[in-house]
């Protein structure tokens, strides 16, 4: 028997995930939580085999609450489920080594498939995100891009950067906010831990 804990911050989401992984033999749901902050605490009392993680919760998202589960509770597998297969979540969850990445639209059955598969120590990714996997590898930041980042990750403002690169406060500001989009950070700070993570500052 596969124990599973759930976790999805829409109750009525949540539930009827459970109720259809009830409904497999060899699967059962062993805890239900609402937030990322609940995912280690649930994981640590009820010892499941795999974690199906939302990404986005509150408190902690999926992918933090994820990291945090495989070091304080390692032979937990965690299957991420996400709306939408954006590349910075997918590289976060490829650098969390999560076992599976699946869209919330799968069909029930890949969803099944999915935790046998990661339960038993396989990887499983969404067919439709395996192109955006692909496409990882690429660097997305000009040589510009990655000056700009480098000094704001040492604490540079928009001003300082400015005079060190020799461009305008405002270019800077744009260069900013152009390489946030192109890393899909939630912030600067964000896109320096992804862009460093990557090894491309």
């Amino acid at each position: 028997m596969i124990k599973l804990l759930l976790a999805e911050d829409q109750h009525v989401v949540r539930s009827a995930l459970a109720a259809l992984l009830e409904l497999e033999d060899d699967l059962t749901v062993v805890a239900q939580v609402g937030s990322g902050d609940e995912v280690v605490p649930a994981a640590l009392a009820h010892t499941p085999d795999v974690a199906v993680l939302d990404v986005d919760m509150p408190g902690l998202d999926g992918l933090s609450a994820a990291a945090e589960l495989r070091e304080r509770l390692p032979r937990c597998r965690v299957l991420i489920l996400t709306g939408h297969g954006k590349p910075g979540h997918l590289r976060r969850a490829l650098s969390a080594d999560v076992g599976g990445f699946l869209l919330k639209t799968a069909p029930p059955d890949d969803l099944t498939g999915a935790i046998r598969t990661v339960a038993a120590g396989g990887r499983v990714l969404d067919p439709s995100l395996a192109v955006a996997a692909w496409d990882l590898a690429g660097n997305p930041l000009t040589p510009r891009d990655a000056d700009v980042l480098r000094l704001a990750a040492e604490g540079a403002d928009a001003d300082e950067i400015a005079a060190r690169l020799h461009l305008s406060p405002g270019t800077v500001r744009n260069y900013l906010t152009a390489i946030v989009a192109k890393l899909n950070a939630r912030n600067r700070t964000d896109a320096v831990r992804i862009a460093h993570e990557a090894g491309w500052i």
